[in-house]
């Protein structure tokens, strides 16, 4: 250890005093954080205590999510430890709990709170995060199931109050307050003959003059949660007394839709929320399995389970029989005996608009896994195409048309075609196919086609077409738009088997304020309106939902494929518009398509593979360095090439390409390769093969559509893209553009 002199007396006693006030310094900042420290204690514990006997889960957790306190309903019903991550407890009931919990907690720490509704694996849940101090955060899942009626009951004249599970007071509206002179904690303060076998039936009442007497109804709600009336003993339900009669004028005030259902399943009371949920004025009598269905198991039985006390007494959805519109219904039972004899109460909630919802989150997550499939099954379809139909060229070059294998070649080449065409219609649902927009005009497009319209539609069928003398320009894939309106009008003269008039119209449309309209929101703006409408049989509405579904269609076998409607879908949406419906059965359909209008000017036009020459001229000359992980496609492009007089190098991958490469004297005049390869993909070896040969072309095949790499190719100088199928003209044709 060593030691330093400090000869000066004056340099002493600086440093002694910047030591003292150096250590001062420690020991407050010591004190501080160990006060911080106790008031972090301190507000957890209050937290803590404040939230045990909350019937919704509650955890309190540190900044990286491990579980510091959990309440007793959340113990209950996660069988979760102290020092568990949330993400990993909730990993059950939530699809991407991590992903959720980081969201949340990124809005707390910006605005102290933060909630959020999802759907889980069985139900819809809202979870709130509430900002805990500085190291850490509150949450509270609330069941979004629940009835929202109890606060509605403040103002009803009929005592009631709500306790949870525990038999805590959770809410009491100003009649019964003024009942027992004010606020409660404790069921207990206010029924005196509290039991295990519940408290429905007549009851004492504690009241500031003394003891009451009152006809006590119970309804069971969620998470351990029960609704209490309190009714006089001179107004209890009728139903109590032997024989059929209807419910008191009491109820009928309820904010509940409320029913007595006897042992055998009919019904002894109904009050008027519950005749207006089940579309009858008098319900009395009724059987309750007459009233609702869907709940996948017989009613009688249902019913017959729960008099009887067998099982759980879980909430029920079913639909309601009798109202002419859908009406969905939770259905809550709790069992009363009264004289031996036991019945039922329920209590119903109109859940119509959650099954709605429910319905159309489930539509869109199929009709996106349908996408993502047509669009994974049309890439794979489209490699064996290329191969199919590019060794079927070959085969033909060396075939004459008196050849007996000749014909044979023709058919197997012409479906081959036909079976790309199919895989068209399903990249066009899914979005996913090649487009080549251009400036179009409505009214020249419609004329252009209305030659072959009128050979489609028929003799017994009319074609009237109307357009708009003002009608903007609109940028969209010619072909593929004449295509929607093809399949429109095919479908229009096929709702007509007796003949009729269909009428195309086109039309400029502002729109002042955004159109919302089947859960689709068409922005303000201008926008050329095509209509085509038929004077057919119409579409029944339990079947408008589906007509855009792939492959699904009323035509009898081998009359359709259903993919028509689904490809206009998607050409439609792919290039920017939007598609609607209107049918009346008996009347006729109406397809009103939106296009935004244009009104840049027109660009210079795309190379398209119509504009490609037939035959290159002469031989080729050059290097070809080609890269293609699909062996068949990468025989049949190699052999094509060579025929033309190119070398060809061959890959297998990118890294096997980027091997070849690094031979410097190697000269090579155009990469032709694959976009989506297993490691890297095109684009990215190409990127770095440019930098060492900054002058080679490139062609890009894929079996995907352009736009899913469009902004990256848009980086690489001198590339243009082949989709696939190609046929032997094709990639020779592009190769020999690409080269001269």
């Amino acid at each position: 250890m060593s030691s330093v002199l400090v000869a000066d007396p004056q340099v002493a006693l600086i440093l002694i005093a910047s030591g003292c006030t150096l250590c001062a310094l420690m020991i407050l900042l010591r004190l501080v954080a160990r006060r911080q420290a106790g008031a972090e204690k301190a507000l957890a514990e209050t937290v803590a205590g404040f939230t045990e006997l909350d019937s919704s889960p509650c955890f309190t957790t540190d900044l990286d999510g491990a579980i510091s306190h959990q309440n007793a309903s959340a113990r209950s019903r996660f069988k979760s430890e102290t020092g568990e991550t949330l993400p990993r407890v909730l990993r059950d009931l939530l699809a991407n709990s991590a992903a959720l919990i980081s969201r949340l907690e990124t809005r707390a720490e910006a605005r102290g709170h933060a909630s959020e509704d999802v759907v889980t694996r069985k139900g819809h849940m809202r979870l709130v995060a509430h900002r805990l101090g500085e190291d850490g955060f509150l949450w509270r899942m609330e069941d979004m199931v629940e009835r929202e009626g109890s606060r509605g009951a403040e103002g009803l004249s009929l005592p009631m109050m709500t306790v949870n599970k525990a038999g805590a007071v959770l809410f009491m509206n100003d009649a019964l307050r003024r009942v027992v002179g004010g606020r409660v904690k404790r069921i207990e303060d206010v029924i005196l003959d509290v039991s295990d076998a519940g408290i429905a039936g007549a009851q004492r009442i504690s009241g500031p003059a003394g003891e009451l007497h009152c006809q006590v109804v119970e309804i069971a709600g969620q998470a351990g949660r029960r609704e209490i009336y309190l009714l006089p003993l001179n107004e209890a339900p009728a139903a109590h007394v032997s024989g059929v009669a209807a419910s008191p004028d009491v109820l009928d005030h309820m904010p509940v839709a409320l029913l007595r259902i006897k042992r055998d399943g009919t019904l002894s009371m109904a009050n008027r929320l519950a005749r207006e949920l089940l579309g009858h004025d008098d319900l009395v009598g009724m059987s309750f399995a007459e009233l609702v269905e869907g709940l996948g198991r017989s009613v009688r039985d249902w019913i017959t389970d729960a008099a009887a006390g067998r099982g759980p007494l879980r909430p029920e959805v079913a639909r309601a029989k009798l109202p002419v519109k859908d009406v969905f219904l939770q259905i809550s039972l709790s069992r009363v005996v009264e004289g031996g004899e036991p019945s039922l109460v329920a209590v119903l909630n109109d859940a119509t608009e959650l099954k709605t919802l429910e319905a159309q989150f489930v539509q869109s997550q199929k009709m996106q896994a349908i996408g993502q499939l047509a669009g994974g099954v049309a890439h794979d379809f489209n490699n064996l195409l290329t191969a199919i139909s590019g060794h079927c060229d070959l085969l033909l070059l060396r075939h004459d048309q008196g050849d007996p294998d000749y014909g044979d070649l023709v058919q197997i080449n012409q479906n081959a075609n036909r079976a790309a065409s199919l895989v068209g219609q399903l990249l066009a649902f899914s979005r996913k196919q090649n487009l080549q927009p251009e400036t179009l005009d409505m009214r020249e497009t419609l004329s252009d086609l209305g030659h072959l319209l009128n050979r489609l539609v028929g003799e017994r069928v009319n074609l009237s077409l109307t357009h708009d003398p003002d009608l903007p320009s609109i940028r969209a894939d010619k072909r593929q738009l004449e295509q929607v309106i093809m399949n429109l009008v095919v479908n229009a003269r096929d709702a007509m088997p007796d003949g009729g008039t269909i009428t195309v119209e086109t039309q400029t449309r502002v729109l002042d304020e955004e159109l919302h309209r089947d859960r689709a929101s068409v922005p303000p703006g201008n926008y050329v309106v095509v209509s085509v409408s038929d004077q057919g049989t119409g579409i029944h509405p339990d079947k408008i939902g589906k007509i855009f579904e792939p492959f699904w269609t009323t035509k009898r076998p081998g009359e359709g494929t259903g993919l028509g409607l689904s490809t206009a879908y998607g050409i439609v949406k792919q290039t920017g518009g939007y598609i609607f419906v209107d049918s009346i059965l008996g009347q006729g359909s109406c397809f009103t398509l939106y296009f935004p209008a244009f009104e840049r000017p027109e660009e210079a036009p795309r190379l398209s593979l119509d504009a490609l020459p037939s035959e290159p001229t002469g031989k080729g000359e050059g290097v070809i360095l080609l890269v293609e992980d699909e062996a068949p496609v990468r025989a049949f492009a190699s052999r094509a090439l060579r025929m033309r007089g190119y070398t060809v190098l061959e890959a297998g991958n990118a890294e096997e390409a980027l091997t070849l490469l690094d031979d410097s004297e190697l000269k090579v005049d155009v990469f032709v390769t694959d976009v989506i390869m297993p490691g890297m993909d095109g684009p990215s070896w190409v990127r770095k093969a440019l930098e060492m040969r900054p002058d080679v072309k490139v062609v890009f095949v894929s079996g995907y559509a352009e736009d899913s790499f469009d902004n990256e190719q848009a980086l690489i100088p001198n590339s243009v893209f082949l989709p696939k199928p190609f046929s032997l003209t094709e990639l020779t044709a592009t190769v020999h553009d690409q080269i001269h």
